[in-house]
């Protein structure tokens, strides 16, 4: 898996799009995939210049949860869709 540290600026991979529907989204990377409401969150601000410090301190705000637990959540979502090539890999 990627290595994914705090002021790892991230983006989008080039073909991945979101989709917003009803209660979720739906991200395309070559493949389809449905996210929950928390990596809807997720992706809506990763924006190429976005750190995910910064994202996980607006996701903090607007989830009022502890950032040190969403931290470690959030470094773990960026490697997993960053493996499943929806975000930029920040060492290519």
């Amino acid at each position: 898996m990627a290595e994914i540290a705090f002021e790892t600026v991230l983006r989008m991979a080039d073909d991945a799009s979101v989709q917003h529907v009803g209660d979720g989204a739906v991200v395309r990377s070559g493949q389809l995939y449905t996210c929950n409401g928390t990596t809807e969150a997720f992706l809506d601000k990763v924006d190429g210049a976005r750190s995910l410090d910064h994202i996980v301190d607006l996701l903090s705000e607007e989830f009022e949860v502890d950032k040190a637990t969403l931290g470690d959540d959030m470094t773990a979502l960026a490697a997993e869709l960053v493996a499943e090539g929806i975000l930029a890999d920040p060492g290519a």
